[in-house]
């Protein structure tokens, strides 16, 4: 088994039943089971404030999980090979980030740290700013999400090597149960040049900080 396939042969899995079991549910559907869930929590979903509320809220759902509909594979295809060379490691950070916990469905808010070591060709940067929201947009765990940009770039590059930090804070912590507003979570996930040098570890790690 390659080195490719044994790191993301679970992830793609995943990923694939996930969007095959997409459910055929209509937007009239959807609004009334927030209807229902207005009801529950002791709303009128009739009075004028509430009455297109539902709607609304279909609408905001679709942003907020389009990534379901996405395929970040497919925004990575073009790359560039016209760098003279260039083969040292390239950093984009504080990439915004807007994900939701599946957990609780809670915001996930943070930014996300993304570097890789090209192979003989580059891809545009909007494009690792792309894979971290196309993944961010689905509900998820911080440590999936870290290891499903990681492994796709690493996959989809063909890169020597590919390194991913997110710090995010979980409204799921930080506005219900234990509530402590300052926490923040920090995951990292380290791919070929990046897990095997620490050099290039540690350069990244000086990178970021800055």
């Amino acid at each position: 088994m390659s080195y490719k396939t044994s790191i993301n042969m679970k992830l793609v899995k995943d990923l694939d039943k996930t969007q095959s079991k997409k459910a055929e549910v209509t937007d009239k559907q959807a609004e009334e089971a927030f209807r229902t869930i207005l009801t529950w929590i002791g709303e009128n979903p009739d009075r004028e404030g509430l009455a297109e509320t539902p709607r609304r809220v279909v609408k905001a759902f679709k942003e907020y999980f389009r990534g379901y509909s996405q395929d970040a594979s497919k925004d990575l295809l073009k790359t560039f090979g016209d760098v003279e060379g260039y083969d040292d490691m390239v950093v984009e950070k504080n990439i915004s980030l807007e994900s939701h916990c599946e957990h609780h469905m809670a915001p996930i808010i943070g930014v996300a740290h993304v570097a890789y070591i090209p192979n003989k060709k580059v891809v545009g940067l909007s494009k690792l700013a792309r894979t971290v929201d196309i993944f961010s947009k689905r509900l998820q765990t911080q440590e999936r999400l870290t290891m499903q940009i990681a492994s796709t770039l690493m996959s989809s590059l063909d890169a020597k090597g590919v390194a991913v930090t997110i710090e995010a804070a979980h409204q799921c912590m930080t506005m219900r149960g234990i509530k402590k507003e300052k926490a923040m979570t920090v995951t990292n996930y380290f791919l070929g040049s990046f897990k095997e040098d620490l050099s290039f570890q540690n350069r990244y790690l000086r990178y970021i900080a800055r």
